[in-house]
């Protein structure tokens, strides 16, 4: 019997594995890429990962400080007839504030400077160019007691 010819296949788990480390090489692992359908003509660019800035240096040395703190925002209370029948009837306080301030800031200074919680706060602006707000306080609280101890406007 004549000599059996050398195989070619790999004889080793170790040969065979780099046999095919070597094809990987030579062909590539992703030859056989499904292209993508587009089902429209306009090509929307994809949304990427945007990071959240880390600067090396803050921009300004020292920060602002608030613009509109709480003894900013309200102005003066107003005690005219007609905010004081808002007190007597309605347990509401009206003040003058700043043209800036929201009604959210409005409702904040009131809690700081006068420890009274406001339901909610009403606001207009005044023919002469300034803001009015109207805070409707909470029903265990009495406007007219408040007004009369921390405001002194009765």
């Amino acid at each position: 019997m004549a000599p059996k010819a050398p195989t070619k296949g790999p004889k080793t788990p170790a040969s065979k594995k780099a046999a095919d480390a070597k094809k990987a090489a030579l062909k590539g692992t992703h030859s056989k890429i499904a292209r993508k359908v587009r089902l429209s003509t306009t090509f929307h660019r994809p949304k990427t990962l945007s990071l959240a800035r880390n600067p090396k240096y803050p921009r300004k040395s020292v920060p602002h400080v608030p613009r509109l703190d709480q003894y900013k925002v309200i102005v003066h209370p107003l005690n005219t007839e007609s905010a004081m029948k808002k007190i007597e009837e309605n347990n509401t306080l009206v003040f003058i504030v700043d043209i800036k301030a929201n009604k959210r800031q409005i409702k904040d200074a009131i809690k700081k400077l006068y420890d009274v919680d406001c339901v909610k706060v009403n606001t207009l602006i005044r023919p002469d160019g300034t803001k009015k707000a109207f805070a409707r306080l909470t029903p265990d609280v009495d406007a007219l007691d408040i007004a009369a101890t921390k405001l002194a406007i009765v």
